[in-house]
């Protein structure tokens, strides 16, 4: 039934022009056709073949698991040094297995990196799944 079906992300925040500014400048993501779907409060941007659904909620900034993932093409070290560079901040999780090093957690071939957005809310790179 839904196999066949794209999925995307959608999150919670308190400032919708905070996040435009996050969202848009900071991580560099472009609005989708139309920006806001046609609701007040609401902000669509492209990510890859899909779409990040951002909008306003008294509840944003709760969920303490990711909120959206990007999958990541060889790039994720560049990805993160780019965004340092910018401001954001990289969480560091003690996790077995896994080391740490400049905001990038490696296990193998699988490398990850989480920050959050001004809300709170959990973005997670992740390269080699």
């Amino acid at each position: 039934m839904l196999r066949d079906r794209n999925s995307s992300a959608i999150v919670a925040v308190t400032d919708i022009e905070r996040a435009r500014r996050f969202y848009g400048d900071m991580l560099g993501l472009e609005m989708a056709d139309g920006g806001s779907a046609g609701m007040e409060g609401v902000l669509v941007f492209r990510t890859g073949a899909t779409i990040l659904t951002v909008y306003r909620s008294e509840f944003a900034g709760t969920n303490q698991a990711n909120a959206v993932t990007f999958a990541m093409d060889g790039d994720l070290r560049a990805v993160v040094d780019e965004l340092t560079a910018k401001g954001v901040v990289f969480e560091r999780y003690d996790l077995p297995d896994m080391e740490w090093k400049d905001g990038v957690h490696e296990a193998g071939e699988v490398k990850l990196a989480w920050f959050k957005d001004p809300d709170g809310n959990l973005l997670h790179l992740i390269e080699g799944l």
